[in-house]
């Protein structure tokens, strides 16, 4: 069971909370950046590699906050190659780069760093070693049990998350996986992603009795989502109501392969790939739609979910969730309640839960209400900032206790 946050008083008013991120930021890590720039008791600065998506994720954004770009070194490449390749080692950053960064932490009036996520802190795992400051590591997902069945990778793996303050993950399954790989259970904090409730109000949908269901599913166009068992559980529920619509909003490897797909199903007209979608559009499309999809899988390198972002916002617009029993999903879906959830890579199981669905606009009414008010309650950003800063308070208390002397790193 994870352990919630102890409450400590922050050490002084409005300490630094230092964030290394690799990159600042993917599209898809628009969570990551409300979660950033939504503290309130702390102020973030930025230690990145590089910087992408400067209008999407404009920074600073209050005086004060800072942001400092690192870029790999010119000879990243050949060490790369050599700690990767050659010796099986996961690429970990030269002594070098471990004093920038504490230079750059203690010019930044740094109390804590928070790195996102996992298998970045692996890269930084020399920095860990000597710690400047209480270094807090999270964990969304993906970066859990990739790669991990390589003896090297596994070994660096575990030496991070015993060499880390706190670890946080985003569900209960996740914090499982990690105390698999010999975390101890009492350095692990559950802070889930924060959803701007605000931003995604209750929308009341009507029934729609004339057979024109409209479907949703907004994601990385990647194996792990799950897609094409998505398609095959919408053709199915086509033959029924064969003037229904699926939206599948995103970008990614797999969109020529599933547009291939439909066509082969038959629902190629029934079937709209957009693209990436801006805020105000997946607003728009989330307001036009019955119910989301989201039905994830394992990838075949271990790759799974935390708990998806979107299948949050629409869940708290009212969106019933038609997902699976993976990850972190079943701890936002209630099954029967809230939405459906069925066995991976199951498009027969989920068609018949799309059949379901439709079946009674009593219990469609009955499951929106249920998806918004659990969006509410266990994912308000908020309150998970609220955590969040409760996790670098403490973050800090134990460093002190463990480092009552200092860490000795090197500047």
């Amino acid at each position: 069971m994870v352990i919630p946050p102890r409450s400590h008083p922050a050490p002084h008013s409005e300490p630094v909370a230092v964030q290394y991120c690799a990159t600042f930021l993917k599209p898809e890590m628009l969570h990551i950046y409300r979660q950033i720039t939504g503290l309130r008791r702390w102020t973030p600065a930025v230690i990145c590699q590089k910087r992408e998506q400067e209008a999407a994720f404009p920074f600073p954004i209050h005086e004060g906050q800072r942001l400092v770009r690192i870029p790999k070194p010119a000879t990243h490449a050949l060490r790369r190659f050599w700690q990767k390749q050659i010796c099986g080692h996961p690429v970990q950053i030269y002594h070098s780069e471990v004093r920038r960064l504490v230079g750059e932490i203690a010019r930044l009036n740094g109390r804590v760093l928070h790195i996102y996520f996992g298998h970045i802190a692996v890269h930084l795992l020399p920095l860990l070693r000597r710690p400047p400051v209480p270094i807090v590591v999270s964990f969304h997902g993906a970066d859990v049990l990739v790669d991990l069945e390589k003896p090297a990778y596994r070994r660096a793996t575990e030496e991070m998350l015993r060499l880390a303050t706190l670890v946080l993950v985003r569900s209960q399954s996740l914090a499982e996986g990690i105390t698999r790989l010999g975390c101890l259970p009492e350095k692990i904090r559950l802070q889930r992603t924060g959803i701007p409730l605000d931003g995604f109000p209750f929308i009341e949908r009507p029934f729609p009795a004339d057979g024109q269901w409209r479907f949703l599913q907004a994601c990385r166009l990647i194996p792990k989502k799950g897609i094409a068992t998505t398609l095959r559980a919408f053709a199915a529920f086509c033959k029924v109501y064969p003037q229904s619509q699926l939206t599948l909003a995103g970008e990614g490897p797999l969109r020529e392969e599933l547009g291939a797909l439909a066509g082969k199903l038959g629902v190629a007209e029934n079937v709209t790939f957009p693209g990436f979608l801006s805020q105000e559009a997946l607003r728009q499309e989330l307001a036009r739609s019955h119910a989301f999809l989201h039905p994830s899988e394992v990838g075949t390198d271990g790759n799974q979910e935390g708990v998806p972002n979107a299948m949050l916002e629409a869940m708290a617009t009212g969106l019933p969730a038609l997902a699976t029993w993976h990850g972190g999903i079943p701890e936002a879906v209630d099954d029967g309640v809230s939405g459906y959830l069925v066995p991976e890579r199951d498009h027969e199981a989920l068609g018949a839960a799309l059949l379901k669905l439709a079946a009674s606009a009593d219990t469609y009414a009955a499951l929106s209400r249920a998806a918004s008010a659990a969006a509410a309650e266990r994912f308000d950003q908020a309150r998970q900032i609220a955590v969040l800063e409760a996790c670098y308070d403490e973050a800090v208390t134990l460093h002190l206790a463990q480092h009552p002397h200092g860490t000795g790193a090197i500047v």
